[in-house]
């Protein structure tokens, strides 16, 4: 039944959503505008678009096991170049758009196998898999850093390098997830990181014209986090924190219009 259920949702469509799309197709041909690029899992539990309420032409969405970013030392190193620092520069350069997001999610299954290959058991496992070579060399980072909070009791903080600024961040200060849900909001961190050591990313980054931002998905409440720079830890966005998280962004935006002008 799987293609089947597909086809039947294009008929719908086709009777219920087609005509608004192609029109709101025919507003933006010529001039699309989209306001962000966001890296998120290609799990079929994660719909971007829908839990941030996006419509046709508002960001790029780029979707991979584990929403990881290649760090730019690794670039052309692999038999197959990788497409996200294609998809960043088109976005960032040739389309100009100055927000990035990262998106992880609870129970992600890449996250999953990077907390399990951990163990030189589980390393010497079909080491021709393409996932776990994947997860291995774009996630390492993140589970040294994981690695060094498990060391803590999950109680030290850590520190990124968000572009222009360092952050100490307390991951899950309230220890309500799982290890491997800390290694997933550790790793949205870690591929901001590798976001911003591109050549391209750097000058703006530096210049505060770039924005970066780190989102994680609970995929068993439906809560969405924002990582709050400011407070240095995933905060959950609702009606009662919403304002804060606002003005903390905006905050970002005024900062780079004053970078712009200059």
């Amino acid at each position: 039944m799987g293609i089947q259920k597909f086809i039947r949702g294009i008929l719908m469509y086709r009777k219920s959503a087609r005509k608004q799309m192609v029109e709101q197709f025919e507003r933006i041909r010529d001039n699309p505008k989209p306001k962000a690029v966001l890296f998120t899992c290609m799990d079929s539990r994660v719909l971007p678009t829908r839990f941030t309420q996006s419509d046709v032409g508002d960001m790029f969405v780029v979707r991979n096991a584990g929403n990881l970013v290649p760090h730019a030392k690794l670039f052309g190193t692999e038999l197959v170049v990788t497409t996200e620092p294609a998809a960043l520069e088109l976005a960032c350069v040739v389309n100009k758009i100055r927000d990035v997001i990262v998106c992880g999610h609870s129970d992600c299954k890449a996250m999953n196998l990077l907390h399990a290959v951990r163990t030189p058991e589980e390393m010497m496992k079909t080491p021709s898999s393409p996932l776990r070579q994947w997860v291995s060399r774009h996630g390492a980072t993140s589970l040294t850093h994981w690695e060094k909070f498990e060391a803590s009791g999950f109680k030290a903080p850590l520190t990124f390098n968000l572009g222009s600024k360092t952050v100490v961040t307390h991951i899950d200060p309230d220890n309500k997830f799982e290890a491997t849900d800390k290694l997933s909001q550790i790793n949205a961190l870690t591929q901001l990181q590798n976001v911003a050591s591109y050549p391209f990313m750097q000058p703006l980054i530096k210049t505060g014209e770039m924005r970066l931002h780190a989102l994680w998905f609970d995929i068993y409440t439906g809560e969405i986090y924002y990582f709050s720079q400011k407070k240095g830890a995933f905060a959950i966005v609702n009606e009662e924190t919403s304002t804060d998280i606002m003005d903390e962004i905006s905050a970002m935006y005024i900062h780079s219009e004053k970078a712009v002008a200059a």
